[in-house]
């Protein structure tokens, strides 16, 4: 079992729960940017070439069976759910299949309403209680 992060836009308090959580639990821990995102870690950094979804075919191609992935992509969730032991969204909530879905049908509509002009209401400002959540989720997968 790894601890995968697709670090694009992952907030660095998560990344942050992340290590610790890795650490305290003796896990390897990847973190997949592309060369805008590049980080530092203790941990593994996987830096790919700046490309539409390059990250996330990173991703796919490294993922095994029983992993835990860190992101906000759904489709990306999608495609690793089957093989995944748990994917925590960092906004604090498991995404499995009871769920999926739903969220890809929230971000086709999302989609739709931008192609035609309209706006979508963006993220707000990261919070502590965000961070707690997803901490609370991650541990639950890490030790269910």
């Amino acid at each position: 079992m790894r601890i995968i992060i697709d670090g694009d836009a992952c907030p660095q308090s998560v990344k942050k729960i992340c290590e610790k959580n890795a650490k305290k639990y003796d896990l390897n821990l990847k973190i997949v940017v592309d060369m805008e995102h590049a980080i530092e870690s203790e941990y593994e950094v996987i830096i790919v070439e700046k490309g539409r979804d390059a990250v996330d075919f990173r991703i796919v191609q490294l993922f095994l069976k029983n992993d835990i992935l860190v992101t906000q992509d759904y489709g990306l969730a999608s495609i690793v759910l089957p093989k995944a032991k748990g994917i925590a969204h960092t906004a604090g909530f498991e995404i499995d299949s009871s769920n999926i879905d739903t969220l890809l049908q929230s971000r086709y509509i999302g989609q739709r309403i931008r192609k035609t002009g309209g706006r979508t209401k963006g993220p707000s400002k990261r919070t502590k209680i965000q961070d707690a959540k997803f901490e609370k989720v991650l541990v639950k997968i890490i030790t269910s």
